[in-house]
């Protein structure tokens, strides 16, 4: 079964059963036109049960993460309601990137290093004073095999002020570098962006940039001249069944619900209308569609004079 974008967007009635996903200011409103049959029963790790034969049939496992679009779809869906829900003030986060000063191409490492890490910034904390904090980290593969942290710091007042080179000590591998979150529409799909774009020169360097899904074009804010992203490049570099994203235990889900559209835009209310689009599934031999999924998403607090146009 294949995916593909719809030809119109799909409305529900106002007596349709919906989802609906509050993520702190973001409020999704997915509909399905049918209820989606389970047609198989997983057996076990390596083998599931194909329930319209009764046959036992074995995985197709993927090497990478990028082979398997639903998985990785899924994770990035995640991450964006999780960070929406725990970030409703931009002011309260500081986005972080930890780097190495050597080419460390080792995931396992990389989440040791951040470990120690962690235990060294709560030290500081302490000592300096400054409020308590929840974190969420993400790792980033880079073209040429090495590794980045991003990091989340999240506070339930305004984040503090901690000077680069502090940060630098306790981290120790390398560089670091602390970025605003000024004006963000969705913080969730601002900083998701960094874990499946790719810049078009680091596509090019990995010889990978056949299959990929889009170029896009970023223009700078100072003047100076685009600059282009591969959608969804990084993708392909995450190993197989690598976690994309951690998260401290403090940190909120997002709250889902099934229940009318009706009900559901009495909640959405005066929230603004960001983001809409409609998919259907589809046999890609016989072209019969199964289903048609329209997503709608609003935003309560919504900048007007944003630089980040971000969609889920």
């Amino acid at each position: 079964m294949k995916v593909r974008k719809a030809g119109g967007l799909i409305s529900p009635f106002a007596d349709s059963t919906v989802t609906l996903t509050i993520m702190g200011n973001i409020l999704e409103v997915r509909y399905q036109m049918k209820e989606i049959e389970p047609k198989i029963q997983k057996y076990d790790k390596d083998h599931y049960i194909d329930l319209r034969t009764g046959e036992l049939c074995k995985f197709n496992h993927n090497t990478t993460r990028a082979e398997d679009i639903g998985s990785v779809a899924q994770s990035l869906r995640r991450l964006r309601a999780i960070i929406n829900t725990n970030v409703t003030n931009p002011q309260t986060a500081l986005w972080i990137t930890l780097t190495y000063r050597d080419n460390m191409t080792d995931p396992k490492q990389l989440y040791e290093d951040f470990r120690r890490f962690q235990g060294r910034l709560i030290t500081y904390h302490r000592k300096n004073y400054l409020p308590h904090y929840e974190y969420i980290t993400a790792a980033e593969p880079q073209g040429r095999g090495a590794w980045h942290m991003h990091l989340l710091l999240i506070y339930s007042e305004r984040a503090p002020f901690i000077p680069n080179d502090s940060l630098a000590q306790i981290w120790r591998h390398g560089f670091t570098k602390t970025t605003a979150l000024k004006n963000v529409n969705n913080v969730g799909a601002y900083l998701s962006a960094y874990l499946g774009d790719m810049s078009l020169e680091e596509t090019l360097s990995t010889g990978n940039l056949s299959g990929a899904a889009e170029v896009k074009e970023l223009t700078q804010s100072n003047g100076q001249s685009s600059k282009y992203y591969v959608k969804g490049a990084r993708l392909r570099l995450y190993p197989k069944g690598f976690r994309l994203y951690r998260k401290s235990k403090g940190i909120r889900l997002p709250k889902i619900a099934e229940m009318s559209y009706a009900d559901a835009m009495k909640i959405v209310g005066a929230a603004h209308l960001t983001y809409e689009k409609s998919i259907e599934l589809f046999d890609e031999q016989s072209g019969v569609v199964y289903n048609q999924i329209s997503y709608k998403q609003y935003n309560r607090v919504y900048y007007n004079n944003t630089k980040h146009g971000t969609s889920p």
